[in-house]
């Protein structure tokens, strides 16, 4: 059985996301990006596809934090001889690619042990193994294709298929090391290991390097001063938020994840930092979420403004900039971290997936759908940052009256929703009141901040719009908006109507809404689903669990309109559903206790800062 995802801890260094296990295990490294190959694939599959162990001899994990506001994880263990901490951490400030591993014994005797399985290009390919001087001292080289990677640090060893070693230990000095004569002729695909003895007071350091294979390997970095460096970003960083709420630990921990899914070079947001996780166990609804989703990134936006992060959205605005460019005709919803329009989709199906859940997916093929919401919630965000002071030029301001007029020229497209679906083609009102809030957000830039553009016909179509929505996406049958203009069934995302400005969350139309979505779409355990997935019209086979922003907007809902009660108490419910460090996944499967789908998801981050705010101001706080 796979591990459970609520067991695992993400490492960032704004530029890869890692997960490491409760148990030590990094089962999920891509190198050198979020979305490049993955060096360690065992989320995916099993441990030969790829991770690094790195545990206590007969011990057991009595406490597991980040330290304070950052990513730098600590790993207590206890043995029946003495205690010891592993110190997981991606190096910043660096300008290179590392993944530091830090073992110090507290009390007693320790022993600790590594199995170590590279492999690259998610399993697919076979890199060769060698010991090597480097700079002085023993190292593992491993090499394949483009990919190399430099291990430094006390030496491991190699065993067979079987975890027998395959080689005795060598007379380097280094406790528990293989010598390089050992293994002069190298090995493909080995199981690097090792036990070593540490008393309380040692410490030993191990540094995994990626690097290009054609260029020479970078020296070892200095792990203290690294440390020290990566602690410090983290929380100079954290001390710029602006957190008043009652779940503040929450809401800064979701603030960091927010940031930690942000690419420090170029400003792109991913939506997670995982491929393939699935939304229903032994499913098939199992996708990429590696890369920028326009509408993600926009929201991310949002609470950053709102929590006093202008320069963050600011990097984000120029990479939109550069993603969109002269293409503004043909926006896409999704683009790769440095502004790739190619994102094919591919199945790997040499991989068992997780949980069995097959196939395995790489790439994303929605991004080639039309979605109609995506416009009007990049304007919003833009918006904001305008009205928190953010200057506009001819460059930012122009991109944004591209993508209105992008908007009028796809007016009457039907498309596929902001839930991706694969079936056929509708008018989501979901995505009719979003490029609704586009219009709004053109004519407020104009008449508050004067900026320039043909604001008659902006009101226009803003009015158009507006009756459209009204007329069609409305069923005085059933009192509700609805999940289109051709069917009278209720969607989750219509939670987000007040939140564009187009009605107040306590509008007879809205409560008449909502109380659809309860009786519809909420389960016995008092969470959401997006939509009805028996109706067939996703185009997929299968289910799904309820999903977690839906549930924060539900949270937001109540407490706009009056139910703070209501509010509070699903708020309770729902951040119990985070890990101990405070991670969540897309979503929860409440009957197995299960956190589901990609990990940790930047949407669920999103939905709870929101949904933590708007307790805080429904409560005067």
């Amino acid at each position: 059985m796979s591990t459970h995802l609520e067991d695992y801890a993400l490492l960032s260094d704004l530029r890869t996301g890692p997960l490491v296990s409760r148990d030590g295990s990094v089962d999920w490294l891509c190198l050198p990006r979020f979305d490049s190959a993955a060096v360690f694939t065992a989320l995916l599959g099993g441990p030969d596809d790829g991770r690094w162990k790195l545990s206590a001899v007969d011990g057991e994990v009595v406490e597991r934090r980040y330290l304070p506001h950052t990513f730098v994880l600590e790993t207590t263990w206890r043995t029946p001889t003495g205690a010891v901490r592993v110190t997981d951490f991606l190096p910043l400030a660096t300008g290179r690619d590392d993944l530091v591993r830090r073992v110090e014994c507290l009390e007693g005797t320790v022993e600790v042990e590594h199995d170590l399985r590279l492999r690259f290009d998610y399993a697919r390919a076979t890199p060769w193994v060698r010991v090597v001087d480097h700079h002085g001292s023993p190292a593992l080289l491993s090499l394949a294709g483009p990919d190399g990677l430099v291990l430094t640090g006390p030496l491991l060893g190699w065993s067979d298929a079987n975890g027998d070693a395959a080689a005795e230990p060598g007379t380097s000095s280094q406790p528990g090391a293989f010598s390089a004569d050992d293994q002069s002729g190298g090995a493909r695909a080995p199981r690097l290991t090792g036990t070593f003895r540490l008393e309380a007071g040692e410490r030993y350091d191990w540094d995994l390097t990626w690097f290009p294979s054609y260029e020479d390997p970078p020296g070892p970095v200095d792990a203290e001063q690294a440390l020290a460096e990566t602690i410090s970003f983290w929380t100079d960083w954290s001390a710029n938020l602006t957190v008043r709420t009652a779940h503040d630990p929450l809401v800064l921990r979701s603030m960091l994840v927010l940031r930690a899914l942000t690419h420090a070079q170029t400003g792109g947001i991913v939506a997670a930092p995982t491929a393939s996780l699935p939304e229903s166990l032994g499913g098939g609804r199992n996708w990429d979420y590696r890369f920028v989703w326009l509408r993600d990134a926009a929201l991310t936006i949002e609470v950053a403004v709102a929590h006093g992060l202008t320069e963050g959205a600011c990097l984000w605005r120029d990479w939109l900039l550069r993603a969109v460019a002269g293409d503004a005709d043909d926006v896409k919803i999704m683009y790769g971290i440095g502004g790739e329009r190619e994102l094919d989709e591919k199945e790997l199906d040499h991989l068992d997936g997780y949980e069995a859940s097959r196939p395995v997916r790489i790439g994303n093929g929605a991004a080639d759908q039309y979605q109609a919401d995506v416009v009007g919630e990049v304007m919003i965000a833009l918006g904001m940052l305008r009205d928190a002071g953010v200057a506009e030029d001819e460059y930012t301001w122009g991109l944004q009256k591209s993508l209105l007029r992008y908007t009028e020229e796809n007016l009457d497209r039907e498309d596929h929703g902001i839930w991706e679906m694969r079936g056929e083609l509708h008018h989501f009102t979901h995505g009719r009141a979003m490029m609704w809030a586009a219009f709004d957000q053109g004519v407020r830039a104009v008449e508050e901040h004067g900026l320039d553009g043909p604001v008659e016909r902006w009101r226009e179509l803003r009015e158009h719009m507006r009756e459209e929505i009204e007329t069609r996406g409305f069923s005085t049958e059933v009192d509700s908006f609805t999940q289109t203009y051709d069917n009278t069934d209720v969607d989750a995302s219509l939670l987000q109507l007040p939140h564009t400005g187009f009605l107040a969350y306590d509008d007879p139309r809205m409560l008449g809404t909502v109380a659809r979505i309860e009786s519809e779409l909420r389960d016995e355990h008092g969470l959401l689903h997006r939509y009805r997935t028996d109706t067939g019209m996703d185009g997929l086979e299968g289910d799904e669990h309820p999903f977690l922003i839906c549930c924060f907007w539900l949270v937001e809902q109540y407490a706009n309109s009056g139910r703070l009660d209501d509010a509070e108490s699903l708020m309770e419910q729902l951040v119990g559903y985070a890990n101990e460090l405070g991670l969540l996944s897309e979503e929860y499967d409440p009957g197995a206790g299960r956190l589901i789908g990609n990990f940790p998801q930047a949407f669920s981050h999103i939905g709870l800062i929101r949904a933590a705010d708007a307790i805080a101001a429904a409560s005067g706080d």
